[in-house]
């Protein structure tokens, strides 16, 4: 059975929507404020990838998300019976109709707290290392056991629970948008706010705007973004003695906002904010993981070069892969991504081998979170159609990656 399929390309559905709306080349480029030579390259096929910037402000012209321009390949839903739990699985377990419609849940005996967070901490690992289907399987039993729990249990045991319950619907929420389904996602975490309210750890509400921030970010909702994750950062702002947990979500924040920037093209301020998350982490002195997501001065560097690509620095960019300081140290996502990095990187500066060699490395570093990654995807789309060869290492990474042609 083939796994994956992507019905049309990036330009398809440029032009798709374009006609929908009825505008010309030239009045989507207006519209987006960028040259309509990028428009007529995209829907012609000349280029299958873009900058998320770019992206971001054709999204925004024609009035859909991101998602809807790059494609999302359908893996994750459920095809026949006895497959593996999916999108589907996820989306009934945080948006039970039982909910709505009053009903009593089944009474099952709730697990113990300690069972919940061992539960909690295995699930986070797996979503880190990218093993999609995995998560699929897991997740949705997580979030339902610790609402029974949270049902259940009284006093420290129902905080306690209500606590896991959030981090599971932040772990749901991120894998929903990285699967393109934005506004699952912003329901997971609407019930994580909800949930962290009622839990016993008062960081977690700091983390749900974390998560906030990049789902509005993969919704292209940047502005929104940003000011979520720089209100979130202001609130918590440490001071010269606050402990390296503190000094890390507060980096973490500037990190995300510093990704909507970004894409807004705002550059001023993605370099003041990646200066003082470059200060927290110096400040911290090595590499931390709190609530699933790293940060230290490695995590800082693997930012700086996103900005960089996505600010077109190329050259600047691979220049600093150089000088990133204990790469191993970071999940094997973060990593992936960070070789994406380095392919865009190669490619915009036409160095094709070294674009291959990283996104090979990205795929040996996660092999299944890479057959998921729309970006990575798309450049070994464009990568291939560059080559002439019919048979090479390109071809064969687009053939495990389920690509079409």
């Amino acid at each position: 059975m083939e796994l994956f399929h992507e019905e049309s390309g990036i330009g398809e559905r440029i032009a798709r929507l374009r006609t929908r709306r009825k505008l010309t080349q030239e009045g989507l480029a207006e519209r987006a404020g960028l040259c309509v030579d990028i428009v007529r390259k995209l829907e012609q096929g000349v280029r299958q990838t873009a900058r998320l910037s770019t992206l971001n402000a054709l999204a925004r012209a024609l009035d859909v998300e991101p998602s809807a321009l790059v494609g999302q390949p359908a893996t994750f839903e459920v095809r026949e019976e006895g497959e593996r739990p999916s999108v589907l699985a996820l989306r009934q377990a945080v948006s039970p109709v039982s909910d709505l419609l009053g009903e009593e849940p089944d009474p099952e005996d709730p697990p113990g707290i300690a069972a919940l967070r061992a539960s909690l901490r295995s699930t986070e690992r797996i979503r880190r290392e990218g093993r999609m289907a995995e998560i699929g399987a897991l997740l949705p039993q997580l979030i339902r056991d610790a609402q029974v729990a949270a049902r259940a249990f009284q006093g420290s045991d129902a905080a306690a629970a209500h606590a896991v319950l959030a981090e599971a619907y932040q772990v749901a929420a991120t894998t929903l948008a990285a699967l393109g389904k934005e506004d699952a996602a912003f329901t997971a975490l609407e019930r994580s706010m909800a949930a962290a309210a009622k839990g016993d750890d008062p960081r977690l509400e700091t983390v749900g705007h974390s998560c906030l921030a990049w789902v509005l970010t993969k919704q292209g909702r940047l502005a929104d973004a940003e000011r979520v994750a720089v209100r979130a950062a202001e609130r918590i702002e440490p001071g010269f003695r606050s402990p390296p947990g503190e000094l890390a979500l507060w980096g973490i924040l500037l990190l995300r906002a510093a990704t909507a920037a970004v894409r807004l093209e705002r550059h001023a301020a993605v370099h003041e904010l990646l200066a003082m998350a470059s200060a927290a982490a110096a400040r911290i002195g090595t590499d931390r993981l709190d609530y699933a997501t790293p940060f230290g001065p490695t995590n800082v560097g693997v930012a700086k070069v996103n900005f960089l690509v996505e600010m077109a620095e190329s050259a600047e960019a691979l220049r600093t892969t150089r000088t990133i300081p204990a790469l191993h140290s970071l999940p094997p996502t973060w990593r992936a991504r960070f070789h994406v990095d380095r392919a865009l990187a190669c490619a915009d500066l036409h160095r094709d081998d070294g674009a291959l060699q990283a996104l090979l490395s990205a795929e040996r570093t996660a092999p299944e979170w890479m057959r998921y990654h729309a970006t990575g995807r798309r450049l070994v789309a464009e990568l291939r159609n560059r080559e002439r060869r019919r048979t090479s290492p390109l071809t064969e990474l687009a053939g495990r990656l389920g690509l079409d042609g």
